[in-house]
């Protein structure tokens, strides 16, 4: 089991102890969320770029080592940088 930062325990605790409530429009929330979640991952776009041999080997291993697929890695690095998410380790 992974281990939880202070407010994650906190937060199971509550649950099990039953202290916790279910919000009133759950429901509604849910849906609206789970639209906004097929909004933001639906690929209506192609992009075709020319990489280097070596570079495009690079990203089949790790995607391989990730198990995904290399077209799926380029597309989540891309989308975190675009979110300003990416960040270089130095």
């Amino acid at each position: 089991m992974s281990r939880l930062d202070k407010e994650e325990q906190e937060i199971l605790d509550a649950f099990e102890a039953g202290e916790l409530q279910r919000a009133p429009d759950i429901d509604d929330r849910k849906a609206r969320h789970q639209q906004y979640a097929e909004a933001m991952f639906k690929k209506d776009a192609r992009i075709n770029i020319r990489l280097s041999s070596k570079d495009l080997r690079g990203l089949q291993k790790k995607a391989l080592a990730e198990g995904i697929p290399y077209q799926t890695l380029v597309a989540s690095i891309l989308h975190k940088y675009v979110e300003g998410r990416l960040h270089e380790d130095r």
